[in-house]
C-alpha cells in the first residue's frame, strides 16, 4: 500500500529540491534532494542495503523543518486567555472552521429563532461584535474557512446566515465544501491560527461541547498551518457566492 505523504517545506522556492515530506500514518520524514552517486563518496558511507539510496541536503533545510520533539507536553490555557488573543494578536487571526455541529450555538436565542423559522434579529452591538469592529478599524484581519457539508447540517445553515453579521463586523468569510477539503487533505482539526506564528487547536467532547484550548508553536506545525490555510482560502467561496450554491432546506 503505497504511503500518504504530506509536504513539509523547503527552501529551494517553487521548483526543484531540496524538500521535506512527511508520512501521514507514522510521522517519518521523506527527503528530497540531489542523488549521491559518485563510488568514492558512496564508498564512504556505511552498512548500506541494496535498496537504499541517498541524497545531500543544506543543513538549514533540516534546521527550518525537521520535526522536533514529538512527545513535547500539551500547553493548554484557559478560555479567558483565549479570548484575550483576539485583541493581543497584531496582524491576522485565521480559522479553519471544520465541524458539523458546535453544541454552544444551540443554546442560543438565535439558534432558537434561526431553527425556527423566524427572523434571527443579529444584535451588531453586543460585546462580541464591538470588540471585532475596534480590532478591525486598527488594520487587523479576521478571515475564516468554514467547511459544510452536502446536505448541511443545521448547525452549518445557522452559521451560514451567522456569517452576515461577522462580516457586518469587519471579518471575512469564505466556505468550501467538505468533499473539496477532503480533495485538498486540508486537516480535520478545528483551528485559529494567529499572526502566522502560534496555533489555537479547539479540544472538543463528544457532545461537540468546546473543552479545552491547545497553544501550538512548533515551527514545523505552524508552517503547515500557513500552507493549510493558504490552500483554503484559495479555494474556497466568499460566503455570499457560496450561499447561493446551497440548496434551501428550511
Amino acid at each position: 500500500m503505497s504511503r500518504q505523504l504530506r509536504y513539509i517545506g523547503s527552501n529551494s522556492g517553487n521548483n526543484g529540491c531540496p524538500t521535506l515530506y512527511e508520512d501521514v500514518e507514522t510521522g517519518d520524514v521523506l527527503v528530497q534532494g540531489i542523488a549521491v552517486t559518485d563510488p568514492d563518496e558512496v564508498a564512504q558511507l556505511r552498512n548500506i542495503k541494496p535498496s537504499e539510496g541517498f541524497v545531500m541536503v543544506p543543513r538549514v533545510l533540516l534546521a527550518d523543518f525537521s520535526p522536533r520533539d514529538v512527545d513535547r507536553e500539551p500547553v493548554m490555557i484557559g478560555f479567558d486567555e483565549f479570548d484575550g488573543m483576539f485583541e493581543s494578536f497584531q496582524h491576522t487571526a485565521f480559522r479553519l472552521e471544520t465541524r458539523r455541529r458546535y453544541h454552544s450555538d444551540e443554546r442560543t436565542e438565535t439558534y432558537r429563532r434561526f431553527n425556527a423559522g423566524q427572523p434571527v434579529g443579529w444584535d451588531l452591538d453586543d460585546p462580541w461584535c464591538r470588540s471585532r469592529r475596534e480590532q478591525a478599524a486598527m488594520g487587523k484581519r479576521f478571515e475564516r474557512v468554514r467547511i459544510m457539508d452536502n446536505p448541511p447540517t443545521p448547525g452549518q445553515r445557522y452559521l451560514l446566515d451567522n456569517a452576515e453579521r461577522n462580516c457586518a463586523v469587519g471579518e471575512d468569510i469564505r466556505y468550501l465544501w467538505r468533499a473539496n477539503a477532503d480533495r485538498l487533505r486540508l486537516p480535520g482539526e478545528d483551528t485559529w491560527l494567529f499572526d502566522s506564528r502560534v496555533i489555537a487547536l479547539l479540544h472538543f467532547d463528544v457532545d461537540d461541547e468546546l473543552t479545552g484550548v491547545e497553544l501550538i508553536t512548533d515551527p514545523v506545525q505552524v508552517a503547515r498551518a500557513c500552507q493549510v490555510r493558504d490552500a483554503a482560502w484559495h479555494f474556497a467561496t466568499p460566503y455570499r457566492a457560496f450561499s447561493a450554491e446551497v440548496p434551501s432546506g428550511m
